[in-house]
């Protein structure tokens, strides 16, 4: 069939399995040429069929050599009906990473459930024996918690009072202003238990209890901090608290890992485009005018520039460089005083007028739909092409 881009929204409905693979291949590509990363050989990605975690696989794996189990919940195609992009994403990933003689296995299903989590312990034994190191890059607005079957969702709203601010459409471009109505009831709570540090210590947990960890296994979550145009509805509101949790988390866990000489950090990585981001308001105005400065500063990354630099200068670089609160920090080039500075500058003149030409929209825009496989250089969208991909390790 010929795949077309149709969205709603923030969503894009289809993707596009060359463009998807060419994606996969521009990433490896990119590790290759960075040279060698003396890291962790045995990796469990919990989240890895996208974004950070995604490249975070890929880093693994061609950066260090590294066996990899990646853990993610996407849909397969169904003739006539593309799967979602995560789940070309882990098809090409594994395709090469065989083709380059390393083990890759993945399981697709809801990473919060104690069934994903008993599948993976069962691999570990049967395939690895340890595991070295485990990144959790989990995005979800729901999690059905798996003690009490309760289903919780998150939700992205300011804490105290309403947040009004500008925000645009980047399909169209109309910069517009928004208000959000402040967090009620257990909107907090139920954040926190969707996008905290609960299910990264239950994952720690099983994973020890069963001797799965080698001696100095290393952990990391990721997480987000971000500028002070989105703090009210983004780090002060009901997504910052499920962060705050998410990085106190961290040290319980690194208490907990002790015994083996383990440790647990929180990586704060760079403002990018992602499916999850595009859902938040103001954030995609944000991201277009960070990514034009940056861009003309030379200091530009996406996420496999973020990771490749997390590994080669972090985490297996010698220097984790934390700051006061413990937190290895990645966003530092966006955090720059004299960037952020620009945007503040930028953010008082935008306008659907002048947008185009002080922001990076079509930057943005690109990067959106590159996400689901499209507008990828190099892929011929009219050529016919095979929806039905299978993921090599899926039985």
């Amino acid at each position: 069939m010929i795949i077309e881009p149709r969205t709603r929204g923030f969503i894009c409905l289809t993707s596009h399995p060359t463009g998807c693979e060419q994606n996969v291949m521009n990433q490896i590509e990119y590790i290759k040429s960075k040279g060698k990363i003396e890291g962790a050989k045995r990796v469990l990605v919990l989240g890895s069929s996208t974004g950070f975690g995604l490249a975070s696989r890929i880093t693994s794996a061609f950066g260090s050599d590294a066996a990899t189990i990646g853990v993610f919940f996407d849909k397969p195609a169904t003739a006539g009906r593309p799967g979602s992009p995560g789940y070309y994403n882990t098809a090409a990933f594994e395709k090469h990473a065989h083709k380059a003689g390393l083990y890759a296995k993945s399981i697709n299903g809801d990473a919060f459930s104690n069934e994903i989590k008993q599948q993976v312990v069962d691999l570990i034994k049967e395939d690895l024996g340890q595991i070295d190191l485990v990144i959790y890059s989990l995005a979800s607005p729901v999690r059905t918690h798996p003690n009490s079957g309760k289903r919780f969702k998150s939700v992205l709203k300011p804490i105290g009072e309403v947040f009004t601010n500008k925000t645009v459409d980047f399909h169209t471009g109309k910069v517009s202003e928004i208000s959000i109505n402040p967090a009620e009831g257990q909107d907090v709570e139920n954040t926190i238990t969707v996008m905290g540090g609960e299910d990264w210590k239950m994952w720690m947990d099983a994973l020890q209890a069963e001797n799965l960890l080698s001696e100095g296994a290393t952990t990391v979550a990721y997480s987000y901090i971000g500028p002070e145009v989105t703090k009210p509805v983004y780090r002060n509101g009901t997504i910052g608290a499920a962060k705050d949790h998410l990085e106190a988390t961290a040290f319980t866990i690194a208490d907990d890992l002790k015994s083996i000489g383990g440790k647990a950090f929180v990586s704060v990585n760079k403002a990018l485009v992602t499916q999850a981001s595009s859902a938040i308001p103001v954030i995609p105005l944000y991201i277009s005018l960070l990514y034009k400065i940056m861009k003309a500063k030379g200091i530009h990354e996406g996420c496999i520039e973020q990771i490749q630099r997390l590994y080669s200068e972090r985490l297996f670089g010698g220097d984790l460089a934390l700051d006061e609160k413990g937190r290895i920090r990645i966003d530092d080039l966006e955090m720059r005083e004299d960037v952020q500075a620009e945007v503040a500058e930028l953010w008082k003149k935008a306008t659907s007028e002048n947008l185009p030409e002080i922001g990076d929209l079509q930057g943005y825009s690109d990067e959106f739909f590159s996400l689901f496989g499209f507008k990828v250089p190099g892929v011929d969208y009219d050529a016919d092409v095979n929806e039905v991909v299978a993921i090599p390790s899926e039985k």
